[in-house]
């Protein structure tokens, strides 16, 4: 979204969409391709080069379930998490050490883990899934 306007994000991110919701990887190339025919495309040109550019760490998602592809895509958790460590550190200004900066980044995650209440939507079906997928790495199954 770097290469877009702030009048046209709202469009670019509408015909993006269409890549990173395709039910697989040969329906996303057809998305991406009509994006690059598009007028978005003609005003942006830069943004279908990068996704190019890109395709191969973009393409196994497209064959994951639609509840895994939502937990991998959202940012919301880790946005979160990154505000919670920027204010604690942000708190104490600077550190003598490496290790000081360490233990306060442990505390900030574990008093953060305290607060998280809300647990994944679905995640029942996502961790089925997940122990499908990742069967030898998934203990859990």
């Amino acid at each position: 979204m770097n290469f877009a306007s702030d009048k046209d994000r709202k469009a670019v991110v509408a015909a993006l969409k269409a890549i990173c919701t395709a039910v697989d990887a040969d329906a996303a190339e057809l998305a991406l391709a009509e994006f690059g025919a598009s007028d978005l495309a003609r005003r942006y040109p830069a943004i279908a080069p990068d996704w190019r550019r890109a395709w191969n760490e973009a393409i196994p998602f497209p064959d994951d379930p639609p509840e895994v592809r939502r937990l991998i895509c959202t940012t919301n958790s880790i946005e979160a998490l990154n505000l919670k460590i920027r204010r604690a550190v942000r708190a104490r200004g600077h550190f003598p050490g490496d290790d000081a900066a360490a233990k306060l980044i442990w505390l900030a995650l574990n008093a953060t883990s305290t607060e998280w209440k809300i647990s994944v939507r679905e995640w029942h079906a996502v961790r089925s899934q997940i122990a499908i997928i990742f069967e030898e790495r998934c203990p859990m199954a």
